[in-house]
């Protein structure tokens, strides 16, 4: 671990005077401390945020839920309003990590979870992650967790987050504030695919941090499902997962959303997939259909093809969980 100076602002504005290109904000540190620790990351300057007043839950006018960037992970899946509410997102939460890094983890930190590909954490091969213009030898080396859906010649990586795809599902807002002020970014819009610079995981401009996260008013706690494969049912990233999310009226499918993880450098949704279900009476031959779709662009690496048929039926098991009320199930294939 390299050297580092160590700050903890008590309010917003003096965290953002702290913050340059060498400086990295740090909340429960679940994943910071690991790349630090393994030169992965080597900031010259720390910036504790767990002096801000970000823990709070609330109620937003529209009826929905403000969730500030400093509520646990653990605290976020038992509130009651989300348990009642958004039952999909706390069991995402509850399907990630074990419950002593959710204690700590933070809900920005969450968002802001770096890849767990081997390649990025062992310094001693070329990473275009995190070394740009040096080569992804992924492509040709051991891929078998890597993304079958957006990746790109320069990187291959998958986001790890379980949360992250439950968010994307619900189509939540992400609160920033940076020095030039407060902005509000969609959250299909924050993560971003690798193209030509797979450093840059986010949107995020230089500085900028994270306050909160908004969720629209609630409309899918009856008809849900998030479903996760992964290689041990203890602690382990998913090698696919799907959050599923159905409402009806007149036993038709009145709305759909559909969110993979495990596949992609971002959660990955097709809005004409789930367009496609809309107005349409739930099948498995209709959510076959709707996987087939979803994986159509999907182009495997040399250990990584199983990852297609699984999605597939991942898919059509985790629409179908939510469309039948098989959502007692749990959260883990």
């Amino acid at each position: 671990m390299s050297p580092f100076s160590y700050h903890k602002p008590t309010s917003i504005s003096e965290a953002l005077s702290l913050a340059d290109a060498s400086s990295q904000y740090i909340a429960g540190g679940t994943n910071l401390v690991d790349l630090m620790k393994e030169n992965v990351v080597r900031p010259q300057r720390l910036i504790d945020i767990t002096g801000l007043a970000l823990a709070n839950i609330e109620t937003t006018a529209s009826g929905g839920l403000r969730i500030g960037a400093l509520v646990s992970n653990a605290d976020l899946a038992w509130h009651p309003a989300i348990q009642q509410h958004y039952p999909l997102l706390a069991d995402a939460i509850l399907a990630g990590a074990s419950a002593q890094l959710r204690n700590m983890a933070s809900t920005a930190g969450n968002l802001l979870q770096r890849t767990r590909c081997y390649y990025f954490y062992d310094t001693g091969t070329p990473c275009n992650k995190r070394d740009p213009g040096s080569g992804c030898p992924a492509r040709t080396g051991l891929n078998r967790i890597h993304a079958i859906l957006g990746a790109s010649d320069a990187c291959v990586a998958t986001h790890p987050s379980d949360m992250c795809v439950a968010l994307a599902a619900l189509e939540a807002v992400v609160h920033v504030q940076g020095p030039a002020g407060n902005r509000q970014i969609a959250f299909s819009d924050f993560h971003r695919l690798p193209g030509v610079e797979p450093a840059r995981d986010n949107h995020l401009r230089p500085a900028e941090l994270i306050t909160a996260i908004e969720l629209p008013p609630p409309a899918f706690a009856q008809h849900y499902r998030y479903l996760k494969v992964r290689d041990r049912a203890s602690f382990a990233f998913a090698l696919v997962s799907v959050a599923a999310a159905l409402t009806f009226d007149a036993g038709l499918i009145r709305d759909a959303r559909v969110a993979l993880g495990g596949v992609a450098h971002k959660p990955w949704r097709d809005s004409a997939v789930e367009a496609g279900l809309r107005g349409q009476p739930a099948s498995v031959a209709l959510f076959t259909r709707a996987a087939e779709r979803l994986l159509q662009g999907a182009s495997p690496l040399s250990h990584n093809g199983f990852k297609i048929k699984l999605a597939q039926r991942a898919i059509v098991r985790a629409l179908s969980d939510a469309a039948f009320g098989a959502t007692d199930q749990g959260a883990t294939a």
